[in-house]
């Protein structure tokens, strides 16, 4: 679990529900990623079984499948002359060489180091501010964090930041009743600045552990709206010195290359810290992981492979790539 959820667990553990086992899992992690192991990896082996040597035509077809599986072009080109290279070097000669060292690369991109973290004055709670392009499963991803941070024995606070749905505000409640925690939204249309500020004073001065902002879905092109994230991550720092403590951005992984555009003008507004991915069970591009964790370096930190709380999994790098590469 990553920090800044570790930071709002209180040290209640006995009272926490068996976690789920870790070979169920796997086996979750596994079905979730099997679209993208049957139009990525399955298509590599199937090339490397046909081709008898390793040669120019072999590598350029190589070359078709990584970018058709949205690993991107800068990506595949950067991965395809390390293969290269390494070919030359070691002369490699069998498949399954150049398969392991294909794997490899792969693992190193997504490996990340971890980003440096917000300090934290006292002992508040640690703020995330999730945000995200519409119909990505933002507050769908806030209810899971909030039901997992629960079960924990957090207190946990759900903040209605997006105003202008009302269908929002109702579902972010429904999550919170599910999961038995506060939720602070006011009425509709009002500022989502304001909303937080007022929630924050409440969090503070009832010791909450863990705070999640949802904020309204918007078209990361819409100027006059990134400003409004802006101003929300201004005011929450200025109610509460240090915060946010992570700026979650919260992508479609079924949207494919659109990911990367949305990353960077998300990046460049607010100073995006983490990353969810949601619909991985949905797609059979999942290589679009890999294409950001490099581009951007901005560590992953969730993946949703399927409709369940417990799909919502942890990233880790090389789970991840063990699940698309093992049979």
């Amino acid at each position: 679990m990553f920090s800044w959820l570790k930071r709002s667990q209180k040290q209640k553990m006995e009272a926490a529900p068996e976690p789920v086992a870790e070979k169920g899992l796997a086996t979750r992690l596994q079905q979730g990623l099997q679209r993208t192991r049957q139009g990525f990896v399955s298509r590599i082996d199937r090339l490397f079984s046909r081709s008898a040597k390793i040669d120019d035509a072999l590598l350029d077809e190589l070359e078709e499948i990584l970018i058709t599986s949205d690993l991107g072009v800068r990506t595949t080109m950067d991965l395809l002359d390390h293969l290269r290279q390494q070919v030359k070097k070691d002369k490699v000669v069998d498949s399954d060489t150049l398969r392991k060292l294909l794997r490899e690369r792969l693992l190193s991109y997504l490996q990340q180091p971890e980003q440096a973290e917000q300090a934290q004055e006292g002992d508040g709670p640690t703020v995330v501010m999730v945000v995200g392009v519409n119909g990505v499963g933002k507050t769908t991803t806030i209810g899971k964090l909030a039901s997992r941070a629960a079960a924990l024995g957090s207190r946990v606070m759900l903040v209605a930041g997006d105003t202008f749905r009302a269908a929002a505000v109702d579902q972010l409640k429904i999550w919170g009743e599910r999961s038995g925690v506060a939720v602070i939204a006011q009425q509709e249309n009002a500022d989502p600045s304001a909303v937080v500020f007022d929630a924050l004073g409440s969090a503070l001065a009832h010791k909450h552990d863990l705070v999640l902002i949802d904020t309204a879905g918007r078209l990361h092109t819409k100027t006059n709206l990134m400003e409004e994230l802006k101003k929300i991550k201004r005011v929450t720092g200025k109610r509460y010195p240090g915060a946010p403590h992570e700026i979650l951005l919260v992508l479609d992984a079924t949207t494919g290359q659109n990911s990367i555009s949305q990353t960077r003008l998300f990046n460049e507004a607010v100073g995006v810290t983490g990353i969810a991915v949601t619909k991985m069970d949905g797609t059979a591009k999942g290589g679009i992981v890999v294409n950001i964790a490099r581009e951007f370096a901005i560590p992953i930190r969730y993946i949703g492979v399927g409709e369940g709380i417990e799909d919502l999994q942890e990233f880790d790098a090389v789970k991840f790539v063990a699940a698309l590469f093992e049979q």
